[in-house]
């Protein structure tokens, strides 16, 4: 009998507060990674089993996990990672789980879903801040205009920093197009071109379009054809976006890139306790039909972290305690729009 959750990249920022919210939500989750050293240290000071090995063989990986119901991957950039331990999961007839936000591997735990099916377990890419309440949204507001046929969501944050993981994640993509979905297909746009005006808490902010995991996972989730997803940004962000457009062959370069992680890994690990507190963060969605109709709706939220840990927890907990369907799902696919509203701190407010 399958049994049990393995976290592997349990050290990292992300991986660690998970791991400890595990524990606290009466879990005894087996905790892995490629260091030994570092997953020991962990492992003791939660009184929990671990084992080590790296992601370099399915196989190899295959005899890792067969024993676990679910593995929760949070060791990114998943870009980098996915492929063995999905394909490892669905071999070993295990069910899959990570805190992704690439587009990149939303696409390609989708292209998996026959072969999941098949093996009879879930995929499920994004069981964080990326992507559970901006996917929950999503689909409430097109429950509220069935035959909307444009989605735009937009991300805003009030204090807090990023993670290492999601900072080096960020210098990985460096040099890239910013994409958005049209009629179903994701396209390129130039870094800072697409923009709109917002309102939030009585205020109009500049977003501007990212690739957020969404144009992936919304377009599954709703059926919506034309997605676009905004993070609201100081202007001189905006401004450095648009110059990056011409200087996409250097910020492309490996020597550039490990400059930038080098340099991201002698800063703090993420927010500190305090910072993770105080921040809090929002996601704004809108819905339009061909015929005028437009529904508007704000998710207010703990700091992202935070709610990542809470998110992906929880829908551990949910798969243990009951079988999952089978193949590559949204969270909101399998849970429904409603399930971001259960955390503390979270609150949906209509605006139309």
């Amino acid at each position: 009998m399958k049994n049990g959750v393995l976290i592997y990249g349990c050290y990292g920022y992300t991986g660690k507060l998970i791991s400890e919210l595990a524990v606290k939500s009466g879990l005894k989750p087996v905790l892995s990674g490629r260091d030994e050293q570092k997953v020991a240290a962990l492992a003791r000071s939660l009184n929990l089993e671990h084992k080590a090995f790296g992601l370099d063989n399915v196989d190899d990986v295959v005899e890792q996990i067969k024993d676990f119901k679910v593995v929760l991957h949070c060791a990114g950039p998943f870009i980098n990672t996915v492929a063995i331990m999905a394909n490892a999961c669905i071999k070993a007839k295990t069910h899959y789980l990570d805190i992704t936000g690439e587009y990149q591997v939303f696409e390609s735990i989708f292209a998996l879903n026959d072969k999941a099916i098949e093996a009879g377990v879930l995929l499920m890419s994004g069981v964080g801040f990326d992507v559970v309440p901006s996917d929950c949204l999503a689909l409430y507001l097109k429950e509220k205009l069935h035959n909307a046929d444009a989605l735009d969501l937009s991300l805003y944050m009030k204090g807090g920093r990023i993670s290492h993981g999601t900072a080096i994640t960020v210098a990985e993509n460096l040099g890239n197009a910013s994409l958005v979905r049209r009629n179903g297909v994701l396209v390129e746009v130039p870094n800072g071109k697409v923009t709109r005006e917002i309102e939030i808490d009585g205020a109009f902010k500049t977003g501007v379009a990212i690739s957020w995991g969404d144009i992936s996972t919304a377009f599954r989730s709703t059926g919506i054809p034309n997605i676009t997803v905004y993070n609201i940004l100081p202007q001189k962000v905006i401004d450095s976006m648009k110059a990056s457009n011409y200087l996409g062959f250097l910020l492309r370069s490996r020597f550039v890139k490990n400059f930038l992680i080098n340099r991201i890994k002698k800063r703090p690990a993420g927010p500190n306790e305090t910072e993770r507190q105080t921040a809090t963060s929002m996601v704004w969605g809108e819905v339009r039909n061909k015929i005028g109709g437009v529904h508007r709706a704000l998710l207010t939220l703990p700091e992202g972290y935070t709610l990542t840990a809470l998110t992906a927890v929880k829908i551990v907990q949910s798969i243990l305690e009951k079988a999952p369907p089978s193949g590559s799902k949204t969270p909101s696919q399998v849970f429904g729009a409603d399930f971001i509203l259960q955390f503390e701190g979270v609150s949906r407010k209509d605006l139309v």
